[in-house]
């Protein structure tokens, strides 16, 4: 595709995510009330769309609990700050292997594999405009822990978005994950009008050097919609390096915890310095009704408690 400055952007702010940040920062949010307000803060601040996880409110361990994405929607669509809503639909394929020498049985207490219908629960009950579908498999960096999205697990879930009409961000951590993600459409699975997050420096994924990304930006469709972020120190350089290669950005803290060097970020202040990178690059922050028009979204109410989805 050919290299051309996106000079209307949206900000996505990943507002806390399921790595173990929770006690790195006092401003990673926990329980939903926290996720909620953080999340409106980022929208005031010019976020377009809030990608959220939920946390154990006491521990801020990583959650699927129903109850915490239930409350945590509410209080998101209750505010008086429009915002679209991006839940995650990752949980829920957690492989932790055994030892190296004794891999199986695997490690149940860390291991959390579901399937699809249950990962899919809190989509179907809470009606985001978007969730995300991590589009591959991959090794974290942690010794054993496998993320884990087979073809039909993709497949089943990807379907069940397409059939809810919530809009699926495609996540992809490295070119094949995009590879698959074409089949998906090709397939019929898919909207052509594809949404894709590129994921660059999560170990072993792809890479962030800047030859690594343009391969990634080239094997987008140039009728799909793209956004990426990078780790840590690197959030706001790859702020500025998306917006110049055509795409939108993500900033927040389930990707970096710092605004500089030994200084702690809040979501709403990470947001606010990408602002300032994109516009003194001449480009114009769009608002959520606009990704809205341009990503064809719904904002629609919650299911209503105690009626089947």
């Amino acid at each position: 595709m050919p290299l051309a400055m996106n000079r209307e952007v949206f900000i996505t702010c990943a507002v806390t995510g399921s790595g173990g940040t929770q006690d790195k920062s006092p401003h990673v949010p926990r329980s939903p009330e926290q996720i909620a307000n953080s999340a409106i803060d980022a929208a005031k601040a010019g976020a377009a769309v809030v990608h959220c996880h939920v946390r154990d409110p006491e521990t801020g361990a990583p959650s699927r609990d129903l109850g915490l994405y239930r409350e945590l929607t509410d209080r998101v669509r209750d505010a008086e700050v429009d915002v679209v809503l991006n839940l995650t639909a990752g949980m829920g394929g957690d492989i932790v292997f055994g030892s190296t020498e004794s891999p199986f049985p695997v490690n149940e207490a860390a291991t959390d594999m579901i399937g699809a219908t249950e990962r899919m629960a809190h989509i179907a009950e809470c009606l985001p405009e978007i969730c995300t579908l991590d589009c591959g498999t991959m090794n974290f960096a942690e010794a054993d822990y496998v993320m884990t999205n087979t073809p039909g697990m993709l497949r089943a879930m990807g379907q069940m978005m397409t059939d809810l009409g919530v809009k699926p961000e495609i996540e992809a951590f490295d070119t094949g994950h995009l590879w698959f993600a074409k089949q998906l459409v090709k397939e019929g699975i898919l909207e052509p009008n594809a949404l894709v997050q590129l994921c660059m420096g999560v170990p072993w994924g792809a890479p962030n050097d800047i030859n690594t990304f343009m391969a990634m930006v080239n094997n987008v469709p140039s009728d799909w919609t793209w956004s990426a972020f990078s780790l840590g120190r690197d959030q706001m350089p790859y702020a500025a390096q998306s917006v110049l290669a055509g795409g939108n950005v993500r900033v927040g803290l389930e990707d970096n915890l710092f605004l500089d060097k030994g200084v702690l970020a809040t979501n709403a202040q990470l947001v606010e310095r990408a602002v300032t990178v994109i516009e003194n690059m001449g480009a114009k922050i769009i608002g959520p009704d606009a990704v809205r028009e341009k990503l064809g979204l719904t904002k629609r109410a919650p299911v209503a408690k105690g009626v089947a989805a």
